[in-house]
């Protein structure tokens, strides 16, 4: 299951489009529900008159790629029990600096 949720982090920030309806947009969010279903939140780009549009969601397997490369970078999300350890032993510092500007978390979360 690990690499499964690996491989769809890696939809963050890419522009994609719905086989269905065709809405075009970045994928800003993906969302992992109880019942099996992936679904990603999608951001279209601004108007032509400048002005914010709402995104929709949309099943995983309706969207296809339109771009290479992510919009912008994403932030690191895959935290492993070794890394959380490697930086609890840096400090605080060099895990928001390692992570980059994305606020990275202070300790592993625990279930």
């Amino acid at each position: 299951m690990k690499y499964l949720i690996e491989n769809h982090f890696a939809l963050l920030g890419m522009k994609v489009k719905d086989k269905v309806t065709g809405f075009e947009g970045v994928v800003a969010s993906i969302s992992f529900d109880l019942y099996g279903c992936i679904v990603c939140a999608v951001t279209p780009e601004v108007s032509d008159d400048g002005k914010l549009r709402d995104g929709r969601y949309f099943d995983l397997n309706r969207l296809t790629l339109v771009g290479d490369e992510p919009v912008m970078d994403v932030p690191n999300y895959l935290i492993t029990e070794d890394s959380v350890a490697e930086a609890e032993a840096k400090g605080l510092e060099e895990v928001q600096k390692a992570a980059g500007k994305h606020g990275a978390m202070e300790r592993a979360p625990t279930f």
